[in-house]
């Protein structure tokens, strides 16, 4: 079984490209920054592991509209190895995570206390407050902003 769970930081924004061709499709390539358990050594300095990543199609679209640098995320995937030659005529080895589903993994407002000004919020209006049956209300306008149908 090849199965990764990871949770982490996103290091920079996602670099999203698009194949060639009449079916492009696109392609999301970002890094997670995922904390050790244990620290390093004895100055308490937390250590972290940097895990390239990569998400095909509708993943590599949603990590486009929605993630940037310093948020928190959750990815489920599979590890994948593979190897070209590059233009020295030497073999390079890689190891990606392939994404196949993926989760915020802290509310918004965190993510932008934590991203701080490299974040670009949205121009989403904020619900109103709760009405009367306990339901909030959804301001007008807002269905193109979510990110299902």
């Amino acid at each position: 079984m090849n199965k990764v769970i990871l949770m982490g930081r996103l290091t920079r924004d996602p670099d999203v490209r698009y194949s060639a061709g009449e079916n492009s499709t696109a392609v999301a390539r970002f890094t997670l920054a995922v904390d050790r358990r244990f620290r390093r050594n004895n100055d308490g300095e937390q250590t972290a592991d940097f895990i390239g990543c990569v998400a095909f199609g509708r993943n590599a679209e949603f990590v486009e509209r929605y993630f940037r640098q310093g948020m928190k995320v959750a990815i489920t995937g599979r590890i994948q190895t593979g190897s070209y030659t590059n233009r020295d005529g030497q073999r390079v080895y890689t190891t990606d995570v392939v994404v196949e589903e993926q989760e915020f993994a802290e509310s918004k407002a965190a993510s932008d206390a934590n991203a701080g000004s490299n974040y670009q919020a949205t121009s989403t209006p904020a619900p109103s407050a709760p009405a009367g049956d306990g339901f909030m209300n959804i301001p007008d306008g807002i269905d193109e902003e979510l990110p299902f149908n």
